[in-house]
């Protein structure tokens, strides 16, 4: 068996448990897999799927449930789809709350987590999309680097 195999449902999974946090924190429904229309002109639009929305659409989140390599390296590939889904975000009016929600994923080689990494590297190119961190099996959420907001 691929182990590569079993991301899929591990992604779907942690997207699920980030979905159950959000919908218990602000106490209304969030949608997985929605679409909402992005782009530069109200002409020029087309669908793209977030991963998870609140009800009244005023929050969207993008979930990444990376980790580093098992040497401590930067998993750099996987970085670039995290600032895919920060470029689609970007896209969303201001009114919204967009969130990047990673894995929080530490290393023994590492003085931070995989989180902490990206938001210090990225946080140029994320403008007011929050990276938040979250723990599937404490269920401890935190926003990094919430006192540079």
């Amino acid at each position: 068996m691929n182990l590569n195999s079993e991301n899929p449902i591990i992604g779907a999974n942690f997207q699920n448990a980030v979905a159950d946090w959000f919908r218990e924190k602000y106490n209304m429904p969030f949608v997985t897999e929605k679409k909402i229309p992005i782009g530069t002109s109200e002409t020029n639009k087309k669908d793209h799927k977030f991963d998870i929305v609140s009800g009244d659409n005023s929050i969207a989140i993008e979930c990444k449930c990376y980790t580093w390599t098992v040497t401590g390296n930067v998993p750099s590939a996987k970085m670039g789809f995290t600032n895919e889904a920060a470029f689609y975000l970007s896209f969303l009016p201001e009114s919204y709350e967009k969130y990047i929600v990673m894995l929080q994923a530490t290393h023994e080689k590492r003085d931070e987590t995989l989180a902490e990494y990206y938001y210090r590297m990225n946080k140029h190119l994320i403008g007011s999309t929050r990276v938040a961190e979250f723990d599937p099996v404490t269920k401890e959420f935190h926003i990094v680097g919430e006192k540079d907001l």
